[in-house]
């Protein structure tokens, strides 16, 4: 059963993080493209696509701590340092994603194409700050992914 809800874990993480940190990353450079010179309307419209493959692929990315969780009460290390340090890392990613990104790239998208934003809405981002945060993000979770595979201290094998 361990070996399932290792590789159900590790398809959660491949399948829902992967997408949303290439579309993450990809967004602050259309953002400039689709402000610029030029103002680009292909780059609107890739710029609606990457924040909808964040919106979505955020939502499925709820799988993986909970198959993490699983696996890691079938290896009976819940309590190791490792863990615990890399369940807070990933907190803090999706806080950053939630909290930072998406709202980020949600005013940017309005601001874009037109749509009408909130009175209360901030003023759209900076491609620099939207990067900069898209940049911790995919920090955290290369952290993450290197405690999952070294398990510093662990005694499970590695």
């Amino acid at each position: 059963m361990t070996k399932l809800l290792l590789s159900l874990h590790v398809l959660a993480a491949i399948i829902a993080v992967g997408p949303v940190t290439v579309a993450a990353s990809m967004f602050p450079a259309t953002l400039r493209r689709a402000v610029g010179d030029s103002a680009d309307g292909n780059a609107r419209a890739v710029l609606q696509t990457l924040h909808r493959i964040c919106r979505i692929y955020a939502g499925v990315g709820i799988a993986v701590p909970l198959f993490g969780f699983a696996t890691a009460s079938s290896l009976g290390v819940l309590g190791d340092a490792w863990l615990i340090t890399s369940i807070l890392l990933t907190a803090t990613a999706a806080a950053v994603l939630t909290f930072l990104i998406l709202p980020a790239q949600d005013r940017a998208v309005a601001a874009t194409t037109g749509s009408a934003a909130p009175p209360s809405a901030p003023a759209p981002p900076s491609s620099a700050r939207l990067a900069m945060a898209t940049g911790i993000f995919n920090l955290l979770w290369a952290t993450v992914t290197v405690l999952m595979i070294i398990r510093p201290g662990s005694t499970t094998g590695a």
